[in-house]
């Protein structure tokens, strides 16, 4: 008969039961799901309800008995994170952010490590221990930063830039702290130099590798329209990656952003994606689990001023360190700002850092659980962070020069107001001045809106999201609202809500595809334009013009092709919203 451990099932009760119910919870208070995984761990943990176990048996069943056994699917979830990240760039890409990387990313952990170490050393810690934990507080979360800032912002692009230079300069300071150890010998950095060769030569080996293996094998993999295949090819990739780096001394999330940049080249990386996420998702999920899991209550309790003290030295320093370059590097104050507010805890690396100083003896137990807790502290911080940082970012930006809400406002009234100034928002505002009627552009992007100010347009710097900005909108004396953001929740969100307050303005949103389309619809809009739809047409008629259609029958047919299809969309209210990937089962989607 097979039997299976009782502490595994009651551990994937545990880990799904928050996947599954916490979560969905806590967003419907729109509270962050970062906070309730963390807050799980707490609950569940050794610390939590695990210290009942013993008078109350049946709690074994709804608690993590042993923390240590899912730190591998912890470890798992941030390989998939970085592989993710990996799938949404490209070597050209990451090639121009060399200098990002390597100048702002270096002096950014070199600048706040040397000044943490400069106050740790004068608390009393020995040089290489000050050097230690202060190289280990530097740095800063991928698996929380890159989720919440992503890496096309302004904000994002920043954090990411030194979050990668973090990543790669993990294996140096660990081969750092173990020379500087008081029984180390030279060895040590002879080790260093080997590690690094060996891992230079694994990344050739993978890059070349990779051009000519990967588009072959998925290929192969497409072709047989099944699934299951694909995953396993997408998970064994990002595994086999990580293994080579991790083999060569080298971070196994190296491998697994090499891999998503390989796979990123290829025509399948969508496809990629798309499968990979909620292993991602989950697997993230079990990281904060585990983050939550070394909280102990009733040391915080009998600690809690040093601690509060501690996490906030932490804070104030890598934030001010990293606001002071990214200004100093030409970042805009309110972009600096709060990519520094966001940088500011400690990062899941730390962890493993503060266990290497242990070993060498740099640091004492005692002093490795205390910035431990501050470590686990921090993180669960990190989405409070971010959103003080929008609020500093915003109060910043609402004091930039070029800001001046009146007049524009003032103009609005009897135009359309265009919300999203971007490349498709210009467009937009361009042939609504060939006509001659009034616009009012609005945008969050500072610099946006001051590099159109300069071209002669009528912007307004602005957030969308603060109703108090919407309502100065004076969308009730405005002819049509114009949405053209990227953001696709938000515009279903931001329609709704005009929509109720103003039931007969015309409303023309732009959308992602068909089923966003049908989203808009039911969210109130007059017109939804999927960009899928509008570019096939525009091929569509210049295959007919260059074959040699007269241009009036073609562009009447387009005409109509176009009805037909919005008909449609508007008909089937998005309900075919079946997954690409299980259409795939079918064989309706050519790989």
């Amino acid at each position: 008969m097979l039997t299976l451990s009782n502490s595994g099932f009651s551990d994937a009760l545990v880990i799904l039961g928050a996947a599954g119910l916490v979560i969905p919870a806590f967003a419907r208070f729109r509270i962050s799901p970062i906070i309730g995984f963390i807050l799980v761990g707490v609950l569940v943990g050794p610390f939590g309800l695990g210290t009942l176990v013993g008078q109350q048996p049946w709690l074994y069943y709804i608690t993590i008995s042993d923390a240590h056994s899912i730190e591998p699917f912890a470890e798992f979830g941030i390989i998939l994170l970085l592989f993710s990240i990996g799938l949404e760039l490209s070597f050209k890409r990451l090639w121009s952010m060399r200098t990002a990387v390597f100048g702002v990313g270096a002096a950014e952990l070199v600048g706040a490590g040397l000044v943490l170490a400069a106050v740790l050393y004068a608390t009393g810690l020995s040089t290489g221990g000050a050097i230690g934990l202060g190289l280990a507080l530097s740095l800063s979360s991928t698996a929380l930063v890159l989720p919440i800032a992503g890496t096309t912002s302004a904000v994002g692009r920043a954090a990411f830039a030194m979050l990668l230079f973090e990543d790669l300069a993990l294996v140096p300071i660990i081969f750092t702290l173990g020379a500087l150890a008081p029984n180390a010998s030279a060895d040590g950095w002879i080790s260093l130099g080997r590690t690094l060769g060996y891992g230079a030569v694994t990344v050739a080996i993978l890059f070349i590798g990779g051009r000519f293996l990967l588009p072959r094998m998925f290929g192969q993999a497409a072709r047989t329209k099944s699934p299951e295949l694909f995953l396993a090819a997408s998970l064994l990739v990002v595994i086999a990656a990580s293994l080579a780096t991790s083999a060569a001394g080298l971070s196994p999330i190296v491998g697994a952003l090499i891999a998503g940049l390989l796979i990123a080249e290829t025509e399948y990386h969508g496809e990629v994606e798309a499968i990979t996420a909620p292993f991602k998702g989950l697997a993230l999920g079990v990281f904060l689990i585990t983050v939550g899991m070394r909280l102990d209550l009733g040391f915080v309790a009998s600690n809690w001023a040093a601690l509060l003290g501690a996490t906030m030295l932490v804070m104030v320093v890598k934030s001010a360190v990293t606001t002071g370059l990214l200004k100093l590097s030409g970042a805009r104050t309110g972009v600096a700002a709060e990519t520094g507010v966001l940088m500011a805890s400690p990062s899941e690396t730390t962890l493993i850092v503060l266990g290497v100083a242990g070993a060498a003896g740099l640091i004492l137990p005692a002093t490795a659980a205390f910035w431990t807790t501050v470590t686990a502290i921090g993180l669960t911080a990190t989405p409070l962070l971010a959103k003080a940082g929008q609020v500093i970012s915003g109060a910043i930006d609402r004091q930039a020069k070029h800001e001046d809400h009146s007049v524009a406002i003032d103009e609005a009234g009897p135009g359309a107001v265009v919300i999203g100034f971007g490349r498709v928002g210009r467009t937009v505002a361009d042939m609504l001045r060939r006509h001659g009627l009034p616009y009012l552009g609005v945008d969050a992007d500072i610099d946006n809106v001051n590099a159109a100010r300069r071209e002669g347009y009528k912007v307004l710097f602005g957030d969308v999201t603060r109703t108090e900005l919407v309502d100065q909108l004076k969308l009730g004396h405005a002819k049509a609202l114009v949405l053209t953001m990227d953001d696709p929740v938000l515009t279903v969100r931001l329609a709704k809500r005009v929509r109720g307050w103003v039931p007969d303005l015309p409303i023309i949103a732009r959308a992602r595809d068909a089923n966003h389309a049908a989203e808009l619809y039911r969210a109130g809009v007059s017109d939804a334009v999927p960009e899928t739809l509008e570019s096939s047409l525009q091929l569509s008629e210049a295959v007919l013009v260059d074959m040699g259609i007269a241009v009036g029958p073609v562009i009447a047919s387009i005409h109509g092709m176009r009805d037909e299809m919005r008909k449609s969309i508007k008909e089937a209210g998005g309900l075919d919203r079946e997954p690409r990937i299980r259409r795939l089962r079918s064989g309706d989607v050519p790989a």
